[in-house]
């Protein structure tokens, strides 16, 4: 078999899987897709191996070996992945990518027009202690 058939097929893999990075907006998506990315990765590490064993006399099969160690970070990747997803669904209740930017600084809005009696500058927010930050937090709940 000629290379050039695993090496379109791994492109095409990619280009799927890039696409599906960029347009997706549900992170279990992504995820997926990041994943097909990573089996395109795989895919030409293998064909080059055996392409490249066929020309060297002694082979070490570091493609096939690196498609192993590609195999197993992406098996921790999508489990680290999928704790967070559903980590975060349960606090916010989805896992809509672009709802969730706003995830170290809570929830919650704060209006910049001052009508929560606030001047709508964060300067006390940054100073504030833990203490005050646990207190503003019950008082708000």
């Amino acid at each position: 078999m000629h290379l050039a058939y695993p090496a379109v097929l791994a492109a095409l893999l990619f280009c799927t899987g890039l696409y599906g990075v960029l347009a997706r907006r549900n992170a279990i998506l992504v995820l997926m897709s990041v994943e097909l990315m990573l089996n395109a990765v795989n895919l030409n590490l293998v064909a080059f191996d055996v392409w490249l064993s066929r020309t060297a006399e002694e082979t070490l099969h570091s493609g096939q070996a690196l498609t192993l160690f590609t195999i197993a970070i992406a098996a921790a990747e999508i489990g680290i992945g999928l704790a967070i997803v559903l980590a975060v669904h349960r606090n916010r209740g989805t896992a809509d990518i672009d709802k969730l930017r706003d995830t170290a600084e809570g929830h919650e809005s704060h209006p910049a027009d001052g009508s929560d009696g606030s001047d709508g500058s964060d300067s006390d927010a940054l100073t504030a202690g833990p203490a005050d930050r646990a207190g503003k937090a019950e008082a708000t709940a």
